[in-house]
């Protein structure tokens, strides 16, 4: 069986795009494993279903790379915004349904194959800041943000024996973000992505959630960060409520069509 694909990449982190809504197949863990693969498939980080819904512009569907449905990907959100403009859905302004709710994205500029996307993200009511400094979050994924000194380490080691530590959730754990700060609201990062298990180039719901963790521990002030990560810049803006809730978020970043092509299951 032959299906149609498109390859997008967000700040170097890419992603398979399959176009389903009016197509009655469902990709088994398996099929999104092979397409997923760097030899014998298309490659990517993960992949995403585009499909119909009642409620928005059209549905986000996220898989790991390793196959199974997963959790919001803010990077493959505003890389997902993008293929539906490239499919006519919608205008400049266009809405989607994900696991974790509806989401805006906004195309702010189109130059050739590439944009730059505004995407809100959800509402974060808890951050657990832990005795020995990590911050616990979730931005649409569960995140831990560990501060360091210097991003010139072993990301990929430390991040496979936190990514399953006792104040993780201890079933599906959570994604590891090393934050070096630069200034007042610049920061560098480096993100260890489970479902991947692998540092990945960039990650949004990553660079969202240390940007809320380095306002709630340090920088209690800023509003608007600045993020470098691996594969390109990231910015992440929000409100800080009364009540301690951090409000419109959202993320701005790169979104670009790599090329697209079929590949035969």
């Amino acid at each position: 069986m032959k299906i149609e694909f498109w390859k997008y990449e967000g700040a170097g982190n890419d992603f398979v795009l399959l176009d389903l809504r009016s197509a009655n197949f469902e990709p088994t863990e398996e099929q999104i494993r092979q397409i997923c693969n760097r030899r014998t498939g298309v490659g990517g980080d993960g992949a995403m279903i585009l499909g119909s819904s009642e409620r928005a512009d059209f549905s986000m569907r996220y898989f790991n790379a390793d196959g199974p449905e997963a959790t919001m990907c803010g990077n493959g959100g505003r890389c997902i915004a993008w293929f539906a403009d490239h499919l006519g859905i919608g205008g400049d302004e266009k809405t989607f349904e994900a696991v974790d709710g509806l989401h805006k994205a906004q195309i702010l500029s189109r130059k050739g194959s590439l944009a730059t996307v505004r995407l809100s993200m959800v509402d974060v009511a808890e951050v657990e800041v832990c005795p020995d400094g990590d911050v616990l979050l979730n931005t649409g994924s569960p995140h831990l943000v560990r501060r360091v000194e210097s991003l010139d380490m072993d990301v990929v080691g430390e991040g496979r024996r936190l990514r399953y530590d006792a104040k993780t959730a201890p079933t599906s754990g959570a994604n590891i973000n090393f934050v070096e700060i630069l200034g007042e609201g610049r920061l560098a990062l480096r993100t260890y992505e489970r479902g991947v298990e692998d540092e990945t180039l960039a990650c949004g719901t990553g660079a969202t959630a240390t940007a809320i963790a380095i306002c709630h521990t340090l920088q209690s002030e800023v509003r608007h960060f600045w993020l470098r990560a691996m594969g390109g810049e990231l910015e992440v803006d929000f409100a800080k409520s009364a009540d301690g809730r951090y409000t419109n978020v959202e993320l701005t970043g790169p979104a670009r069509l790599v090329f697209r092509g079929s590949l035969d299951l």
